[in-house]
């Protein structure tokens, strides 16, 4: 049933300057237009595309109209009227091949179409009539919205591309030699309304992505490693913390097995016992889900490729660093970590961690990192396993191409979270884990506050700060705070010299991306001390454990270098600002109580950070 043209009209002029920035199709997007499109001569690339307009014959080479993607965009805005149009062109052309019949003013076409019984059964009604009777008026052109007539006077009919492509014109500020290709685009589409719903549908799916404001702003605190231990005693809410850290990103719970002793047991492994004896690669929940988490990079429209260094080929995902916000983290909590030797099954892991690297210049950021499963696992895997890990949509077939080309590496939104127990039955962390963690003592980041259990106003104040993953690798940014931080460093390096709690180069990088995480100045002592004291917490006092002979000296050294070097908060109960809460609230000193602690263990005869 066809309807009047002005009831959707589209707003003027359609375009405005802030629709003409750039865009890129995403794969989803690609992957929609690229079976129909393909086959009438339209081929897509990430920013621009094309159209053949004149097909190749002998002695003449085809010819190409470039298409920017924002056309994509721009024919999704006007879909409903464009659809519309389409159910005239539709009737037009079954009646183009009697041009006389309507040819004429709208009283005329009207009295010609009654007349006609092969033309009336084109029609659902005679309101359908009338209107394209007033449609194809050849004096007045207020019902095809100011397109000139597509009949001439002698009563040839004009071919329905063209006359289409005229009518958008009229809705679209574009010049005429734009609009032309970009009203074949629009005409294609209405031709395959499956394809042009699909589009419209991912589209907005994309747009509510994208531009979905949520009720309060939301503002992260990226940590400097995407890797956390959580230590603390059983029921504090390790486990919970990282739930409701999730709640803006994505999450999986996966429960430690007291009998994991190899990388096999985390990522999964190579297996003959099938049906047929042939090879399969048994995947894992973590597996499914770092695979989830490169889904979630694809699904944001960055840009994946390959490159080879000195013999290894690896991929880097590159892209603009405003879109990095829109990126969701993907915690994998992985629940009594240390019922097993974390050295064993997290080895590789651990290992391909420090590989990460992060570029960034002019607004634009690069990631790359080494392949945690290589490529020959994944060949094994086939078909299977690139099923299961969800790779089998169209969308996602060039990362699973790439995957089988140079491996599958961490992704940079995956980050991970220990939760940790210190008993009998759990095993103890190797100075090679604990370097490549951010270690928190729960009780003391994150204390149980019985009094604010039925107070909810005390409770909001406690609120842990919303964390997401790193944005960086490597800190080059030679600051104030910066200088300052390393020679603080220094210092406390100083009383470790020939300990094995020395500290090396990865952990004053580690400290100089904390002072970034948390915009440490030197013209706020307080809370640049604060960064130190927390790194103090996360990085150095995890290291220190031993009987009186190993640790006494230590922790005596280390306080008394410490009362000098965090001289602004030291002393007192409310002298620093409580960096990891979102109030804000002013607390004591950690160090300086943790250091307290651990010299009242050594009267057991040991001591150690863990609680």
């Amino acid at each position: 049933m066809l309807k009047r043209l002005s009831d959707f009209s589209t707003t003027k002029p359609f375009l405005k300057t802030k629709d003409l920035s750039d865009h890129k199709l995403s794969p989803k997007l690609i992957s929609i237009l690229t079976p129909s499109f393909r086959a009438i001569g339209y081929d897509f690339d990430r920013y621009t595309s094309y159209a053949i307009t004149d097909k190749e014959t002998v002695g003449k080479s085809a010819n190409y109209a470039l298409i920017p993607n924002q056309y994509f965009i721009y024919a999704v805005e006007m879909y409903e009227l464009a659809i519309e149009i389409f159910k005239y062109f539709e009737i037009y052309d079954k009646l183009r091949s009697t041009p006389k019949l309507i040819l004429g003013n709208y009283p005329h076409v009207l009295q010609n179409l009654n007349s006609s019984t092969n033309a009336s059964r084109h029609f659902q009604s005679n309101e359908d009539k009338e209107l394209f009777a007033r449609f194809i008026d050849k004096d007045d052109n207020t019902y095809r919205l100011g397109a000139k007539k597509f009949i001439s006077d002698q009563g040839k009919p004009r071919g329905s591309t063209d006359c289409f492509g005229s009518m958008i014109l009229k809705e679209i500020n574009l010049p005429d030699a734009s609009s032309s290709i970009f009203g074949r685009l629009v005409y294609d589409l209405c031709k395959h309304p499956q394809v042009y719903q699909s589009l419209r549908d991912a589209y907005l799916v994309e747009k509510s992505v994208k531009h979905e404001q949520p009720d309060e702003d939301i503002s992260f605190t990226h940590l400097p490693k995407p890797f956390v231990l959580l230590a603390g005693i059983s029921g504090t809410g390790k486990t919970r913390f990282v739930r409701e850290q999730a709640k803006h990103g994505a999450y999986k719970l996966v429960s430690v097995r007291p009998d994991w002793h190899e990388p096999s047991d985390l990522l999964g492994y190579e297996t003959r016992l099938t049906k047929t004896g042939d090879s399969e690669y048994s995947s894992t929940e973590v597996l499914k889900f770092i695979a989830s988490a490169w889904k979630e990079l694809v699904d944001n429209g960055f840009e994946l490729e390959t490159y080879e260094q000195d013999g290894i080929k690896s991929f880097y995902v590159s892209g603009e660093q405003d879109a990095l916000t829109r990126v969701r983290a993907h915690w994998l909590c992985l629940d009594e970590m240390n019922l097993a030797p974390v050295e064993q099954y997290f080895s590789d892991y651990l290992s391909v961690l420090e590989t990460r690297k992060w570029h960034k210049e002019n607004g634009l950021f690069s990631y790359s990192c080494d392949a945690l499963l290589d490529n020959g696992k994944l060949s094994v895997g086939g078909e299977k396993l690139k099923k299961e890990l969800g790779m089998d949509a169209a969308e996602y077939t060039a990362l699973w191409e790439l995957f089988l080309e140079a491996g599958l590496p961490i992704p940079f939104n995956l980050i991970v979270a220990g939760t940790v127990n210190m008993d009998e039955t759990t095993h103890g962390f190797s100075r090679k884990v604990i370097d490549r963690a951010i270690s928190f003592d729960f009780s003391e980041f994150f204390p149980n506050d019985f009094d604010a259990f039925f107070d909810d106003e005390e409770a909001k104040r406690k609120y842990p700060v919303k964390l997401s993953f790193p944005l960086s690798s490597h800190s080059n940014a030679a600051t104030a705070a910066a200088k300052e931080s390393r020679s603080f460093l220094k210092a406390v390096n100083e009383k470790l010299k020939g300990t094995p709690f020395e500290l090396a180069f990865r952990a004053l990088n580690e400290l100089l991306l904390t002072v970034e995480s948390f915009d440490g100045d030197v013209a706020d002592k307080a809370k640049l001390q604060a960064v130190w004291d927390d790194f103090l917490m996360m990085k150095l006092l995890p290291r220190v454990e031993g009987d009186a002979d190993k640790a006494g000296d230590i922790l005596d050294s280390l306080e008394d270098v410490l009362s000098t070097l965090l001289c602004d908060i030291w002393s007192g109960d409310n002298v620093r600002p409580d960096l990891w809460r979102e109030s804000k609230e002013y607390i004591a000193c950690r160090s300086k109580r943790k250091i307290e602690l651990m010299k009242q263990k050594l009267t057991s005869g040991f001591t150690s950070f863990w609680p």
